[in-house]
C-alpha cells in the first residue's frame, strides 16, 4: 500500500495536499473556534493558517464511505503516535465516528501509545477518557493526554 494512504477498517487516511488547505482551514474554523474562544484565544485567519501549516506533511484527510469527514494530523515516533490535530466535520459528529477512529488507531499502533493535547474547554476530553486516555500533565489551557501508563518513557 502506498505510504500516503493508510486504511483502518472502513476509514481511509489520505495525505492532504496543498489543494486541500481551503477545506482544512474551514474545518479547523468550524470545529475549533468555539473551544478556542471559550479558552480565551481569538485567532485571526492568518493565525489559523499558521497552525494548519505547522507539520502539514503529517496531515491526512479522513474518508468514511468514500466521503471526507475530517482530518487527522499525526506522526509516528519511536514509542508513540503523536496526534497533533483531530477534527470531525460537524455534519459527521455525534455518530460515534471519532470514537471508532481512535479505537482503530489504538489497536493498529499497539504497543505504541497515542498522545495528544486537548483544550480543557473541549468536551472531547470525555471521549478520550472513555477510550483509556489519561491526563499526564496540563497547562493553563490544555490537558496532555495519552493512552496507558507510560511513566517509564519519561
Amino acid at each position: 500500500m502506498p505510504q500516503d494512504k493508510k486504511v483502518l477498517m472502513c476509514f481511509k487516511f489520505i495525505k492532504a495536499t496543498k489543494q486541500d488547505k481551503d477545506y482544512l482551514l474551514k474545518l479547523r474554523q468550524l470545529t475549533m473556534v468555539e473551544h478556542l474562544e471559550r479558552s480565551g484565544f481569538f485567532l485571526s485567519k492568518q493565525e489559523h493558517e499558521i497552525r494548519l501549516d505547522d507539520a502539514f506533511e503529517c496531515s491526512h484527510l479522513i474518508f468514511y464511505e468514500d466521503q471526507v469527514i475530517g482530518t487527522l494530523k499525526f506522526q509516528e515516533l519511536e514509542e508513540k503516535i503523536e496526534i497533533m490535530q483531530f477534527q470531525i466535520h460537524p455534519n459527521h459528529q455525534c455518530k460515534g465516528l471519532g470514537q471508532k477512529i481512535l479505537e482503530k488507531l489504538i489497536g493498529a499502533y499497539s504497543p505504541k501509545y497515542l498522545e495528544l493535547t486537548v483544550l480543557k474547554e473541549n468536551k472531547a476530553v470525555n471521549l478520550y477518557q472513555r477510550l483509556g486516555f489519561s491526563i499526564f500533565g496540563e497547562d493553563q489551557f490544555e490537558y496532555f493526554m495519552r493512552t496507558r501508563n507510560t511513566d517509564r518513557h519519561l
